[in-house]
């Protein structure tokens, strides 16, 4: 797992063809807003998000992020212990996002 911020994210995601945006809020926080091309498992549902995640392709390139920056890190080494290997987390989190969002 890697912390970064903003910029990095964003930077490093550009060149990413492997790259899965993964947003891990409430359904609530997403319907303020949210990174298009973003899938939605909420941490929140505890064993289910472990068994939606369980599904996902542990080959790809995982952009994690919630509303700060704190749930989404706990996911990122969630999945490493799931043996997802790239984790990466958005330092900041949704709320200083600055980036395209669909409202």
């Amino acid at each position: 797992m890697a912390d970064l911020t903003q910029q990095e994210w964003v930077e490093q995601l550009e060149k990413d063809d492997n790259a899965v945006i993964l947003d891990v809020r409430t359904d609530e926080e997403v319907e303020d807003g949210y990174i298009p091309n973003s899938v939605h498992i909420d941490i929140y549902m505890g064993q289910g998000f472990i068994d939606e995640v369980e599904k996902l392709d542990k080959s790809k390139n995982y952009y994690v992020y919630c509303r700060s920056g704190n749930r989404s890190g706990q996911a990122c080494t969630l999945m490493g212990r799931l043996g997802f290997e790239s984790t990466y987390n958005l330092l900041g989190g949704f709320n200083e996002w600055e980036g395209e969002v669909v409202e």
